[in-house]
């Protein structure tokens, strides 16, 4: 009996802006649901934007019902301040998926690139041309939703390959 596809929320934080996509995942195949880019206003105390962030991506999870959620793993960079902030955002993102019941897989950046483009190394360009050849007729509403879609892709990979190694576990 086949299985239901599985509703995936890849998730790309950031303060400034957070993007996010959702694919269907029926074995290998994959398909486009909808994609995103939550922004908030850089003139705005840190705990509103943080509340605005967390208030988005609630949305986004209540209209799109994910049965699981992937979360880009943070890189930290020469300022400090950026990454804490960039950590923050982070936060707010787990915290919405967990506060939805969503189990959340972390992908480090260079895993999310060579699952979709090949290479560990590829840029932001090669991903999102490959987000575009994995998953047909997609119109990426920017950059930040290309990635959240490549970490969506990852998340079912890893899912698809863990299903498998259970499959001949089973049947040994």
């Amino acid at each position: 009996m086949p299985l239901a596809p599985a509703i995936i929320l890849g998730l790309d934080p950031g303060l400034g802006t957070t993007g996010w996509g959702v694919i269907a995942a029926e074995g290998n195949r994959l398909r486009h649901v909808a994609n995103g880019q939550i922004k908030t206003e850089p003139s705005m105390p840190l705990p509103r934007r943080l509340a605005n962030l967390h208030a988005a991506l609630y949305d986004v999870i209540r209209q799109q019902q994910p049965d699981g959620a992937a979360v880009e793993e943070v890189l930290g960079n020469s300022n400090a301040q950026s990454t804490l902030k960039l950590g923050q955002a982070r936060g707010i993102v787990l915290l919405a998926a967990a506060q939805a019941g969503l189990i959340v897989g972390e992908y480090h950046p260079s895993i999310v690139k060579k699952a979709t483009v090949g290479t560990g190394g590829a840029d932001k360009k090669q991903v999102q041309a490959m987000v575009g050849h994995l998953l047909p007729g997609v119109k990426l509403t920017g950059p930040d939703a290309a990635d959240a879609l490549a970490v969506a892709i990852t998340h079912a990979h890893h899912l698809a390959s863990a299903r498998a190694m259970q499959r001949r576990a089973s049947a040994v």
